[in-house]
């Protein structure tokens, strides 16, 4: 499996650094306003990456960071007179939202900067015990030129780093030094006690803080949008590698290209973004899946509606292919089982494997599956197919569909009433657990099941004795 690094700037091959097990860390959102089509075409993607680690047999432990305590956040706040945190967490609910309307469901754990606080302050101290980062008058900075790797990650030399400025504060040492605590002014309400009193931490601090909790000085993957590679990824790998003495940070990091909108990156500073759930009132949900992995991850794509409306159509198709492979099944008579596989069916999912190993390349397996749907076409036109290729042909479709978190099935209606009774016996099976884990006065973990499920939708009533009951909203 090759994947892309930005670092070496190549695809390479993939190896996990714990055999089976990835950990997977994706930069998460400021959670200051709603999120933009720009972010969902980020988490998108990677959560096809996660999809694909998971159906070639990996377990996957896929982490993303929620900053809900920033300047912009507390600049919203002071807009819309309420306290930061009440800002935070309005947005970090409606982006959960907006990820489970785009069927982004494969984060393993969300971790809040604000419950880390202990760690990110405790990394800072390992900093500044290390002779890396230095405290003054207005909070502790990290010490650029004390990381000789600072820029290798964006192929920048020393004097291109010269010409950024980072933070400008009069009280550092250099003015690409970056914060990794930012001392209280007058008036904030979010701080934490410290050992250089009170305040909060910086941007990029929370993060290395967040995957060494969880993974350790060294992990295997981090994923993002392009535009964080500088400043942003940048200081993770000076934080950590500096803090441990451990290289590298990360085995592979991967940047997906941005969201165009007539040829410029969308962002709210250009003020030409459109809110995902804008987006979701024109366009249903797997359709806008659909467009996003049209084009590679690492390509710039322009969004349009009349790109957006061919995407559609394209999904339309396949669907209504689908359709026609359900009533042919229903048609064709019952045939023996043959040994052989279909020679177009092995030949689809050959080339849909191969491209996924290339670098996650969906522009390249989606053609996969309209080649298997034409071939699939011609021969019931033929009446060249039988029974069961058919329904190989069907499963395949649902496969691919699966792996791209697209439905490719004409009927919708018939995939939920076939995994109601699996959803079902996961909810039970979760209750069975989390009664264990109460038995064992696990009640952290307990609690997490409980909220995780409320989540979901799905409301449990403990009992006084067994697992209780659930219902869904």
């Amino acid at each position: 499996m090759m994947i892309q690094s930005t670092l070496s700037g190549s695809k390479e091959q993939f190896t996990p650094i714990h055999k089976n097990r990835i950990n997977f860390f994706v930069c998460g959102p400021t959670v200051y306003d709603d999120s933009h089509i720009g972010h969902a075409r980020t988490y998108i993607a990677f959560d096809v990456v996660a999809r694909y680690f998971k159906f070639k047999g990996f377990s996957v432990f896929y982490l993303q960071n929620i900053t809900d305590v920033d300047d912009k956040i507390i600049q919203r706040s002071s807009e819309l007179g309420v306290p930061p945190l009440t800002v935070a967490r309005k947005f970090e609910k409606r982006y959960l939202e907006d990820m489970r309307s785009l069927g982004v469901t494969n984060v393993s754990y969300y971790a809040r900067a604000t419950e880390h606080i202990p760690e990110i302050i405790s990394q800072i101290e390992r900093l500044i015990e290390k002779g890396y980062a230095y405290e003054t008058e207005t909070g502790v900075y990290f010490e650029e030129s004390k990381f000789s790797d600072f820029g290798k990650l964006s192929h920048q030399t020393a004097e291109d780093l010269e010409k950024h400025r980072i933070e400008p504060d009069p009280t550092k040492r250099n003015p690409g030094d970056f914060s990794l605590w930012k001392k209280r002014q007058d008036g904030e309400e979010v701080t934490w006690d410290s050992p250089w009193g009170k305040g909060r931490p910086g941007w990029h601090i929370e993060d290395t803080a967040i995957t060494e909790t969880y993974f350790g000085p060294q992990y295997d993957i981090h994923g993002g949008a392009m535009d964080l590679i500088f400043p942003h990824h940048e200081a993770e790998i000076a934080q950590m590698e500096a803090a441990s003495n451990k290289k590298p940070l990360v085995r592979c990091w991967m940047h997906t290209g941005f969201l165009n909108v007539k040829g410029e990156k969308m962002s709210k500073s250009l003020g030409n973004f459109t809110t995902i759930r804008d987006m979701l009132q024109k366009c249903d949900a797997e359709s806008f899946r659909f467009f996003v992995l049209s084009a590679h991850y690492r390509s710039p794509i322009d969004f349009s509606e009349e790109a957006l409306e061919q995407s559609r159509k394209s999904l339309e198709r396949i669907r209504q292919a689908a359709k026609i492979i359900g009533e042919e099944v229903e048609k064709a008579s019952q045939s023996a089982k043959s040994e052989d596989q279909d020679a177009d069916i092995v030949e689809a999912k050959a080339k849909f494997l191969e491209s996924m190993d290339n670098d996650f390349n969906t522009p390249y397996a989606l053609r996969a599956v309209f080649e298997l749907v034409r071939a699939v076409n011609r021969r019931i036109n033929e009446k060249s197919i039988s029974r069961n290729a058919l329904i190989d042909a069907a499963r395949l479709l649902d496969e691919f569909g699966q792996i791209l978190g697209i439905s490719f099935s004409f009927s919708k209606s018939k995939r939920s009433e076939n995994s109601g009774d699996k959803t079902g016996k996961l909810i039970e099976l979760l209750i069975d657990v989390r009664q264990k884990l109460r038995e064992k006065k696990d009640w952290t973990l307990s609690d997490e099941i409980r909220n995780r499920l409320n989540e979901l939708d799905v409301v449990l009533e403990d009992a006084k004795t067994g697992s209780g009951k659930y219902t869904i909203k």
